[in-house]
This record gives structure tokens, C-alpha cells and sequence, in this order.
């Protein structure tokens, strides 16, 4: 039986590596085969994975740059599919999952064979009754990918099945025909939105995004990044729903896209200003520089 190949992709994040490694390791009723991609870490990661018992059984590659999120995955998606894989998932490195997930998700693609990509729910850890992801749609006004149920206790709301237009990066199971399809992820978002718009590419070619709220797994979120709210991801999320934006603007009518617009750039004077007035300057530097860079790239 051909494995379902898990890729990780990690970046000066070994011992969250090893712990998600040490999780995959439970999986329970599912021939899988772990890859770790790694995207030129500075911390010795690559020495530290080799040298770990919970990792002799994994594929490791070392990347000699930092591809960013997509280049890193494209990596290891591209040495899945050489070796004849039938499904792959992306899992984000700071993931704990629970035994019975893959399986779970593995069963949603029998139930339609449209459906191309299949999601999970996602909680935080260690507060894993609470969600942060129960679902999620594209917000063409807004221009972002939106989590249902976010920050909400999980009491059991968004346990339905169904049909979704936005699955996080965070934990993606996409079978084989879909990349063969739509091809590998965009790499020029570097980080964040690359989710999003592998998402729209994925409904224009017909194939369906499925949510199994069965499939759950645990986010340690924004670790790799500095959190939520930090000046790296300000900086790359103002900069890449800019471009996503621009790219997507025939998704909507002049006047709704204007109004887009309006939205994003009133609502980032009023980040500025409180980031300024809380003396939180790295961050304002950060949005600055993210709208800057957002729009110097589409002059």
C-alpha cells in the first residue's frame, strides 16, 4: 500500500519538530511515511533531527535557502509525488494530532470523488478546548481566509461535516490528481496567503474542499513566527492580502473592490495609531512596511 506522505516543513523549530514527529508516531490504522523539509535553518536543526530516535524513519531535506512555506512544502511535495504518492498532507511543525485524524481524513474522500482537499478541526494547545479553526470561508470583502468558531470553546457547534471554500495551510490532505491539476503552491507570498489562494486555484478547477471536524489536531499558534500579533506576521499578512487582493479583485465588482480598499487601508490607520499610542513601535514599523512592500510590488 503507497503511504500517505506527511510533510513538515521546519525552520530553527527542531523540538517543536520532534514533538510533532513524536504524535505522528501514534497514528493509528494508516500507512504513512513522514517527510521534514528543512528551510536552511541557523540552529543546528538539521544535526538534531538526524540524531533523534523518533526521526530515523523520516526523510530529511535540507534546503540550502529559505523558501518560505510554499517552496519549503512544493519541496517535499514534489519528492512525494516522484515516489508515486496518492495523498499528501501539509502539517504545520508546531502541530500535536490526535491518533485517529489521518484516518478520519483519509474516509472523507470516499464520500465524494470531487473532493480534492479534505481539513480538520483545529484547536489551540495547551488550551485544546478551545478552537481555531471549526471551519472556514473566504471573505471576498475583506479579502482573507476567515477561521469559523475562533477563540470559542469547543462544546461541540462545529462538529458538522460539510463543504468548505478555505482550509488553513496549517493541515491540508490533498490527494495526488489535485496537484497533478492545479500544480504546487504559489511561492510568491513567502509566508501566509499562499493557503488562501492554493484554495481559490483548487474550487476554479472544480475539485471540492472538505471539512471533518471528526480529524482533530492541536496548534501551538504562531510559535515559529513570534505569535498572533507579532511584527512578523503584521509585516507579511498586510503585505500578501495586498497582493492577494490585487491578484483576486475580478472576484468582486469595481465598487465592492473599492470599498475593499477603504476597509483595509481606514482600518490599518487605526492599527498604526494604536500600535503608536501603546508605544508598540516595532509593530507600527512592521505595518508600515508591509503595505509599503505590498504596494511597491504592483507598481
Amino acid at each position: 500500500m503507497i503511504p500517505v506522505y506527511i510533510i513538515l516543513v521546519n525552520y530553527n523549530g527542531y523540538l517543536d519538530t520532534i514533538e510533532c514527529v513524536k504524535s505522528l508516531n501514534n497514528i493509528k490504522n494508516v500507512n504513512y511515511r513522514i517527510i521534514i523539509v528543512d528551510n536552511a535553518s541557523t540552529d543546528n536543526s538539521v544535526d538534531m533531527l538526524r540524531k533523534n530516535d523518533l526521526c530515523q524513519d523520516c526523510i530529511i531535506i535540507e534546503s540550502e535557502k529559505n523558501l518560505g512555506f510554499s517552496g519549503g512544502n512544493n519541496l517535499g511535495i514534489q519528492l512525494a509525488l516522484d515516489q508515486g504518492a496518492k495523498y499528501i498532507l501539509l502539517l504545520n511543525n508546531d502541530t500535536i494530532v490526535d491518533p485517529n485524524f489521518l484516518h478520519y481524513m483519509l474516509s472523507t474522500f470516499e464520500k465524494d470523488n470531487e473532493i480534492g482537499v479534505v481539513g480538520c478541526k483545529i484547536n489551540y494547545y495547551p488550551e485544546t478546548n478551545k478552537i481555531w479553526y471549526g471551519g472556514g470561508y473566504i471573505n471576498w470583502f475583506k479579502f482573507i481566509g476567515e477561521h469559523i468558531g475562533i477563540k470559542e470553546e469547543d462544546n461541540g457547534k462545529y462538529d458538522k461535516e460539510k463543504e468548505i471554500d478555505f482550509m488553513t495551510g496549517c493541515c491540508m490532505l490533498i490527494k495526488r490528481e489535485v496537484f497533478e491539476t492545479v500544480g504546487l503552491l504559489t511561492e510568491e507570498y513567502f509566508m501566509y496567503f499562499e493557503d488562501v489562494d492554493f484554495c481559490v486555484n483548487v474550487r476554479n478547477y472544480g475539485f471540492k474542499i472538505w471539512y471533518n471536524p471528526k480529524a482533530v489536531i492541536y496548534h501551538k499558534v504562531g510559535y515559529s513566527s513570534g505569535g498572533e500579533e507579532s511584527p512578523f506576521f503584521i509585516k507579511w499578512t498586510t503585505k500578501n492580502r495586498i497582493k492577494f487582493m490585487r491578484k483576486y479583485k475580478s472576484k468582486v465588482s469595481k465598487f465592492s473592490y473599492f470599498r475593499s480598499n477603504l476597509f483595509l487601508y481606514s482600518t490599518r490607520i487605526i492599527k498604526l495609531i494604536k500600535y503608536v499610542l501603546a508605544g508598540d513601535i516595532n509593530k507600527a514599523k512592521a505595518l508600515i512596511s508591509g503595505i509599503m512592500e505590498g504596494l511597491k510590488e504592483h507598481i
